[in-house]
């Protein structure tokens, strides 16, 4: 039996193919041109391009904004913490939440009609929202909860470890989608959620929602059972996150083919194979085998509901969550909001697959302060974009990139090149990025704005094809062959305006393994060392004083090319200095993923998915669960400082 504590103290101890845009990347860039100095080096040539006003001296010296000593990688089956930092579990996967839930049973008794009142499964992104008090002001100990569950491990849910029956695809499907609960602080800046609040609340895989935005009501959103093509059930496969200025919660929906399938190949509709990867004979979770509704033979345009960004409200459980159209279909990892300088909203999203782009989406209506009730109709209507990214004038871990607008009509997108309407743009989102010939970048994951200059963050998490396909070849902003590291990208709009069409950007770091590969672009950038090395970035996220926080899903194996890296973790980047510490390492098997704060940052929450020893309850016949972790300051300070 493992021990029951939950933490460990540390010891101390482009050019672009086929674009048009000039300079492309030579194969054999230097890994000494890329971000010497962490990032110092690399800022005398980027920042030249661009108002990104840092003093470079500021590179040269250790981070002012991180109080805490860096910690060492770790294989152990416990969450690792610096020095001061404890621990603490808020809630994991089959946790009651609804009134009549049962306890979790570790045998996996519990049924799917159980499971529709308990915590979902694999715990992803999440955003926390304090209570306002009747004056108005934030009640700092009451916030609601809400948080994704993306998909389930049907070999602990299940008592025969594989989906065999249509009860077992009900339990699977009732621990998708997003758990709702409220949360209340107790001592020493932990919290816990209140059991069978009269606000929390579950949406799953046989949820009610709305379709809004262009394509809604489209012949390609109709289905038998909707003949408006406004009306789904269900959200799945909700990957991380993000939250709007009014108060509202966005869920997006990522990896939703792997639950589609078909008796033959020749059933897959063909946009749906070649863009989204549905594929006939499914075999990871066979919903389609007992769910007509996932059997493309049967309802071919049922895919078409699914792959959105979702925007709840998390207060009120009536409420009838909005998949909101007009921000495209793709597979969404994140969705960054933040409000332009003249008032229109923007937000930033990534297409987490290899070899797919990076998005941004304005609102054709402004942000009213105080109106919240209007501003719930902002992301209903405006202007979806990709990125392209060039190389700059011999810089090649820098450059410009330019957004290129995907309006039915303008740039290809016309009946010729198969689009008819700007409904047809958004579903199809993925082929009319291909036809502007948007740069394939390396799985965009998360993104995240610094509140304190905005500059955007992009995490690259790895693509194994890069170099390899005529689709995906070495470009500026991804310059490694066969990555299996990563690197995190930034840019900053053109005068500070996130609706400008153009941007300047460079690579803030390339992860990587010096150990492995001294002197090689693979060894990472130079801010990458063998005590912060790590691969596969991908949650991020800043805090209100602009650390940036990393977190990681890559390989665990902590041999070959991985040697020395350990466990997954979460690191805290100082983009300034260009410093980085490692803050977190996970238990075995596990990602570190979802992160938000409580509004005075004195508690972290941070998800823990799929670990595979015996995290968090380490008993004897118990089963591993995705849980949320809290992370406290023995101090009581602000994580971090």
């Amino acid at each position: 039996m493992k021990p029951t504590q939950s933490d460990v103290n540390a010891q101390d101890t482009d050019g672009l193919e086929g674009t048009g845009f000039d300079a492309l990347v030579d194969k054999a860039l230097s890994r000494r041109s890329l971000l010497k100095g962490g990032m110092a080096a690399g800022m005398l040539g980027f920042f030249s391009l661009s108002p990104m006003a840092q003093a470079v001296a500021a590179a040269m010296e250790p981070s002012r904004l991180m109080g805490f000593k860096a910690i060492k990688a770790s294989t152990d089956d416990a969450i690792v913490l610096p020095a001061g930092y404890r621990s603490s579990i808020l809630m994991s996967w089959g946790d009651p939440v609804l009134p009549g839930a049962p306890e979790f049973d570790h045998t996996g008794g519990n049924s799917a009609a159980d499971q529709a009142l308990q915590f979902g499964d694999n715990t992803d992104g999440m955003s926390l929202f304090h209570f306002r008090k009747a004056d108005g002001s934030l009640d700092m100990d009451r916030a609601m909860l809400a948080v994704n569950n993306e998909y389930t491990n049907g070999e602990h849910m299940l008592q025969h470890g594989e989906v065999k029956t249509a009860e077992d695809v009900a339990k699977l499907q009732a621990a998708h989608g997003v758990t709702i609960v409220e949360v209340c602080r107790t001592s020493g800046n932990a919290w816990e959620y209140v059991k069978n609040s009269a606000y929390n609340r579950r949406l799953h895989a046989n949820s009610e929602f709305m379709l809004t935005g262009p394509a809604a009501g489209h012949e390609l959103m109709k289905t038998a059972a909707d003949s408006s093509g406004t009306k789904v059930l269900g959200t799945i496969n909700n990957c991380a996150n993000g939250r709007t200025p009014w108060g509202t919660y966005l869920t997006c929906e990522e990896n939703f083919n792997g639950y589609f399938g078909a008796p033959s190949d020749e059933a897959v509709p063909a946009q749906q194979k070649q863009y989204y990867g549905i594929k006939a004979a499914e075999d990871r979770y066979r919903w389609w085998q007992h769910d007509a509704r996932f059997d493309v033979s049967q309802t071919p345009n049922e895919p078409n509901r699914f792959g959105w960004v979702v925007e709840i409200d998390p207060f009120d459980t009536a409420s009838t969550p909005m998949k909101r159209t007009a921000l495209g279909r793709v597979k969404h990892e994140n969705a960054d909001v933040l409000v332009n300088k003249d008032g229109h909203v923007v937000v930033y999203m990534g297409d987490d697959e290899r070899g797919e782009h990076i998005y941004k989406f304005v609102s054709k209506n402004k942000y009213a302060e105080g109106q919240d009730a209007v501003n719930r109709s902002l992301l209903e209507d405006g202007t979806l974009f990709v990125a392209q990214f060039a190389g700059g004038d011999g810089k090649e871990h820098a450059g410009t990139g330019r957004w290129i607008e995907l309006t039915f009509g303008k740039n290809g997108l016309t009946p010729e090149n198969g689009f008819n309407s700007q409904a047809e743009v958004l579903i199809h989102t993925r082929q009319a990025a291909k036809q502007v010939e948007a740069t394939t970048m390396d799985r965009p994951e998360w993104i995240s704005h610094n509140p304190n200059n905005g500059q955007v963050f992009c995490t690259l998490t790895n693509n194994k094809n890069r170099g390899k396909k005529d689709d995906q070849p070495l470009n500026a902003a991804n310059p490694r062959a066969e990555n299996h590291y990563g690197q995190i990208i930034r840019w900053e709009a053109k005068d500070g305006d996130h609706t400008a069409d153009t941007f300047d950007w460079d690579l803030y770091l390339l992860a990587g393994n010096p150990r492995v590969h001294e002197g090689s672009l693979y060894a990472g950038s130079d801010a990458i060392n063998a005590d912060n090395m790590f691969n596969s970035p991908d949650g991020l996220g800043f805090d209100s004083d602009g650390r940036l926080w990393i977190l990681t899903d890559g390989d665990d194996s902590n041999a070959g090319d991985f040697a020395g890296m350990g466990n997954n973790q979460m690191l805290c980047g100082d983009p300034a200095s260009g410093e980085i510490r490692r803050f977190m390492v996970g238990p075995v098997g596990a990602e570190v993923t979802g992160l938000t704060f409580s509004d005075d940052y004195k508690t972290m929450f941070v998800g823990i998915q799929h670990p595979t020893g015996g995290f968090p309850d380490y008993r004897d016949g118990g089963k591993p669960r995705s849980s949320i972790v809290m992370v406290t300051r023995e101090d009581g300070g602000v994580i971090g400082a």
